[in-house]
């Protein structure tokens, strides 16, 4: 039996610390699906078609991904594609309180579907999509945390904003 996850977030934009979850995500699991949120009560700076394009750009051979958008909630969405796991990356103690607290939620709604925390790697335990905003409007190096044209993308469109 194929064992399938969704991978719920805003990735805006999608980070090193993202793209890291996928990557291990997909060593875990037959079929990984990106589901990029497109209602989640935040003003995103791309649009989901921007940032599913950021994201299939980084894994352009990989058939096992998909990457849509999605809103609603997560458990339908996962019974929607088939998936029986909820991946979630947990970077801190904060991060793995409302993360458990979803996930109780999640798993109250639908007892078939499991959330499944993957704590990311050292080198991104730190990474948010919101520091490295922060990190752009104060004109410093985000290629630690974004790759090349995610990061040409940001500071772009920042600069469009301002």
């Amino acid at each position: 039996m194929e064992r399938s996850a969704v991978y719920a977030g805003s990735f805006d934009p999608p980070t090193r610390g993202h793209l890291d979850i996928i990557q291990r995500g997909l060593g875990l699991f037959d079929r990984l699906v990106v589901a990029v949120g497109k209602n989640i009560g935040k003003n995103p700076l791309f649009s989901a078609a921007e940032r599913i394009a950021m994201i299939r750009e980084e894994f352009p051979h990989e058939n096992r991904l998909t990457v849509v958008d999605f809103d609603g909630l997560a458990v339908s969405f996962a019974r929607k594609h088939g998936a029986k796991i909820l991946l979630r990356g947990i970077r801190s103690l904060s991060d793995f309180e409302s993360e458990f607290q979803m996930a109780l939620t999640n798993n109250s709604l639908d007892q078939e579907i499991e959330t499944v925390f993957l704590a990311p790697s050292e080198a991104f335990a730190f990474v948010s999509s919101r520091l490295v905003k922060e990190i752009v409007m104060a004109d410093g190096d985000v290629s630690r945390f974004l790759t090349p044209k995610v990061a040409e993308a940001l500071k772009k469109r920042m600069l469009e904003n301002q």
